[in-house]
C-alpha cells in the first residue's frame, strides 16, 4: 500500500477519533463538574474550617470515592471511602508505633492488603486501602498531628457520598439508553429472521443465532444499570418520585431479557426448518409477515420506554402492547397454514417470545398468555 492510498484511512481514522473523543468527553461534563466541585469544596473545609495545612487527603478521597461515571453507585462510594479512610487510619497508626522508612513501608502495605482483605473481598477496597496508608508513611508527617490526615479522608469521602445522594444525575437516562439499544438488537435479529425466512436461507439464519447470542453484554449492562439506578431513585431525595417508574422499567427489561433469550431458541429452530424445507409457501409468508410486525412492534416499545413524557409514554406502550397482541392473536399454526411437526414447532418456540413482549409493555403473564389462541 502506497502513502498516497494510507492517507484517506488515515484521515477517516482521525476524523472517527476526534467525534467519538467529543462525544465522549460532552457527555462527560456532568461527571466532571461533580467531581471536581466535591474535591476542591473537601480541600477547602479541611483547610479552612479545620485548619489542616494542605489537606490533600481530603481532596484525593473525594475524587477517588466518587470517582468518574455516569450513574455513581452509593455501595460503590461508600466501600471506596471507607477504604481510603481506613487505610490512612491504618497508616497513621502504624506510623506511629513503627516510625518512617523503607522496612515501615513495606509492613505497612502487607497489613494493609491483609486487613483489606479480612473486611471485604472487593479489589477496589483493597488496593485503596493499601496505597493510602502506604502514601501516609512514605510523604512527611503533617504538622497537625499523626491523625490529620485520617480526618481529613473522613472530610473527602463524606463529600463524596453527599455528592452522590444529592446530585446522582437521573437514575433513568442508563436504563433507557441500554434497553434501547438491547431492543434494537431484538428488532435486527426479528428482521433477520424474517428475511431469512422468506428467501429460505439458512445461513442468515444463522448468522440471526449468532447475533441474538452476542447481545449478552447488551443484557448485562441492562442489569448492572439497574444497580445504580435503584440505588439512586431509593435514597436521592431529588429522584425519589421516579422510584415506580425504575421499577416498572427494570420489570419491563426482565421480560426483554427473556424476550432475547427465546429469540436464540426460534432462529436455531429456524435454521433447522430451512435446512429441511419443512414448511410451505402459504406457511412462509405468514410467519415470515408476522416476524416483521413484531419487530415494528418491538420499535414502538422501544421509544415507549425511552419517552421522558409520561403520557407519550404510555400512549406508546399501549400502542406496542396493541401491535403484539394482534401478532399474538394469529399465532396457531392451523390459521397461518403451517403442516407438519417442524413448522408447528417454530410457532409454538415463537409463541413465548411474544408473551415475552406483551409483559414488556405492563401487562401480567396470565393476561399476555390469553392473548393466544388455545391449541
Amino acid at each position: 500500500m502506497t502513502v498516497g492510498s494510507r492517507l484517506p484511512a488515515a484521515r477517516s481514522f482521525a476524523r472517527k477519533r476526534l467525534r467519538v473523543g467529543l462525544r465522549r468527553s460532552r457527555n462527560s461534563i456532568g461527571p466532571a463538574l461533580r467531581i471536581v466541585f466535591c474535591a476542591v469544596a473537601a480541600y477547602a473545609v479541611a483547610e479552612r474550617l479545620l485548619g489542616h495545612h494542605g489537606p490533600i487527603f481530603a481532596a484525593t478521597s473525594a475524587l477517588i470515592a466518587l470517582g468518574f461515571a455516569k450513574g455513581p453507585r452509593v455501595r460503590k462510594v461508600l466501600e471506596v471511602a471507607a477504604g481510603c479512610t481506613l487505610g490512612i487510619a491504618v497508616g497513621d497508626l502504624l506510623l506511629h508505633v513503627l516510625g518512617a522508612g523503607l522496612w515501615q513501608a513495606a509492613v505497612v502495605m502487607f497489613v494493609s492488603v491483609l486487613l483489606a482483605r479480612f473486611l471485604d473481598s472487593g479489589s477496589i477496597f483493597t488496593t485503596q486501602l493499601a496505597l493510602q496508608s502506604l502514601l501516609v508513611v512514605l510523604l512527611p508527617a503533617p504538622a497537625g498531628g499523626p491523625f490529620t490526615r485520617s480526618l481529613d479522608a473522613v472530610v473527602g469521602g463524606s463529600f463524596a457520598l453527599l455528592v452522590t445522594v444529592l446530585v446522582p444525575g437521573d437514575p433513568r437516562t442508563e436504563p433507557r439508553t441500554k434497553m434501547q439499544q438491547l431492543l434494537a438488537e431484538l428488532t435486527a435479529v426479528l428482521r433477520s429472521c424474517s428475511t431469512a425466512l422468506s428467501r429460505s436461507d439458512a445461513t442468515a439464519a444463522w448468522h440471526a443465532l449468532v447475533r441474538a447470542r452476542g447481545s449478552q453484554s447488551l443484557i448485562d449492562d441492562v442489569r448492572s444499570s439497574f444497580t445504580s439506578a435503584r440505588e439512586v431513585a431509593r435514597i436521592a431525595p431529588a429522584y425519589r418520585r421516579h422510584h415506580e417508574e425504575v421499577v416498572d422499567l427494570h420489570r419491563a427489561a426482565d421480560s426483554i431479557d427473556l424476550a432475547m433469550r427465546n429469540s436464540r431458541v426460534f432462529s436455531r429452530r429456524l435454521t433447522s426448518v430451512i435446512n429441511h424445507a419443512a414448511m410451505s409457501d402459504e406457511a412462509i409468508d405468514s410467519l415470515a409477515t408476522l416476524l416483521q410486525e413484531t419487530a415494528d412492534a418491538v420499535e414502538v416499545l422501544a421509544s415507549g420506554l425511552s419517552d421522558p413524557d409520561e403520557g407519550a409514554r404510555e400512549r406508546r406502550l399501549r400502542n406496542a402492547r396493541n401491535e403484539f397482541a394482534d401478532v399474538a392473536t394469529r399465532l396457531h399454526p392451523q390459521s397461518m397454514g403451517v403442516r407438519g411437526l417442524e413448522g408447528e414447532g417454530l410457532v409454538l418456540v415463537f409463541r413465548p417470545l411474544v408473551v415475552d413482549l406483551l409483559e414488556a409493555t405492563g401487562v401480567s403473564h396470565d393476561e399476555a398468555a390469553d392473548y393466544l389462541p388455545r391449541l
